[in-house]
């Protein structure tokens, strides 16, 4: 096994982000939302767990990726034989064949998936010193389902293959008679082999492992151990379309994960200014300032909400006859709630902004400035304002959006 849970070929990592309009870049975390996602769309529809479940897993689940969970047995070679056949074991056959590139031929209803492996035998018979060659060729008919498993897991499933699953198509033109009678009981010995091979080859240990995919581990670029444990146990807690949706919240949805995304704003400026306020207008306001490192908890996981506090420090200076300089520390309050949307987006949903919930502690430098009779106003307006950058820069909704299918577009 690798160190990370990084699937080749098939499902691949759905996280990684190019970087912002900033040049931030995250470090293995939610991806950035991509320039052409509309953000500014307030009402649009959201999808509930299941909806976003089978979007999930039908998007993700494409024949070239269905193809690839298979694609290792392709060029395998395949020996039966020596085998007795005819009366009294009179007669002999050995095959020798290789596998060839699985393709998907149809799809069927539940992410289900037929895939048809060819494969090419040389038929080599000996009856009574005489031998005779025969060109054969197979069509191996696998059903491949794509299941949803706890904790976050897509599995590509395989019942095992039958006898009756493999079609046998011998090249046996002008043969004589006396070697006619073999045809029979090989075509029936075949398929029976060819199965037991096949599904020899889809037990084996890395095979397994790549149908499995992690999606906690792979947005996490760890080791998955559901992967690892797939190779000898074959066993899963399978689930529906909505607990699959509602595990992706739950589990991948973190509150680290979510923190590389409102981390970005710190360091964003604040500038207000300049306002005419007071009796007649008569002071001049004027702030600068930035966001602070915010902070993050969560809150509850149904839904997946958290509590975001994003901190501002300002300098404000206010303007009567001369200036009069403060300091404020401002903590704008908000609300995060995770949540799946039309198409198939992740948005990081948040709240207005909203006056009520924004304190602001004053510092004044000098008494001329600590007497200043309109404070109360200028207090008031600051709040507002700040309220209103805070809201507009929240709306811009750089890194909130993930688009889930763009990403799973690019594993491949």
């Amino acid at each position: 096994m690798q160190p990370t849970d990084e699937p080749s070929g098939a499902l691949a990592r759905i996280e990684r982000a190019a970087p912002d309009s900033r040049g931030a870049s995250p470090s293995g975390d939610l991806p950035a939302v991509r320039p052409e996602v509309d953000v500014s769309d307030t009402e649009r529809p959201w999808l509930d767990y299941a909806e976003f479940g089978e979007r999930f897993v039908t998007h993700a689940v494409t024949a070239a990726r269905i193809e690839a969970a298979v694609a290792g047995i392709a060029g395998r070679g395949m020996t039966i034989g020596p085998l007795s056949i005819g009366p009294a074991g009179l007669a002999g056959f050995v095959a020798e064949g290789k596998v060839g590139k699985p393709v998907v031929s149809h799809h069927g209803p539940g992410v289900n998936h037929a895939v048809t492996v060819p494969a090419t035998f040389t038929l080599k018979l000996l009856l009574g010193g005489k031998k005779l060659r025969l060109q054969a060729r197979a069509e191996i008919n696998l059903t491949l389902r794509a299941r949803t498993a706890e904790p976050v897991l897509i599995v590509i499933d395989i019942p095992p293959v039958a006898a009756e699953d493999v079609s046998l198509f011998l090249r046996a033109q002008a043969v004589e008679s006396a070697w006619e009678f073999l045809l029979d009981p090989i075509a029936g010995i075949v398929p029976r082999e060819v199965a037991a091979r096949v599904n020899a080859m889809l037990a084996d240990p890395h095979a397994r492992g790549k149908r499995v995919f992690d999606i906690d581990a792979i947005v996490g670029r760890d080791r998955s151990p559901h992967r690892e444990r797939a190779g000898f146990d074959w066993s899963f807690d399978w689930t529906d379309y909505g607990r699959f949706g509602h595990r992706f919240f739950t589990e991948v949805v973190t509150r680290d994960r979510v923190f590389e995304v409102v981390e970005r704003l710190a360091g964003r400026p604040i500038e207000v200014g300049p306002l005419r306020t007071g009796p007649r207008k008569s002071a001049t306001v004027t702030v600068h300032g930035a966001v602070r490192v915010p902070s993050l908890t969560e809150k509850s996981r149904e839904p997946t909400t958290f509590d975001l506090v994003i901190p501002v420090g300002l300098d404000i200076t206010v303007d009567v006859l001369k200036a009069n300089r403060y300091r404020a520390d401002v903590e704008v309050h908000l609300t995060l709630t995770a949540r799946a949307a039309d198409p198939l987006l992740l948005v990081i949903d948040v709240s207005s902004p909203d006056p009520e919930r924004i304190s602001m502690e004053f510092k004044a430098h000098g008494m001329r400035a600590a007497t200043l009779g309109m404070l109360a106003g200028i207090k008031k307006q600051v709040i507002a304002q700040v309220a209103k950058v805070i809201g507009k820069e929240i709306a811009a909704g750089s890194g909130r959006i993930i688009d889930v299918a763009a990403r799973i577009d690019k594993a491949v």
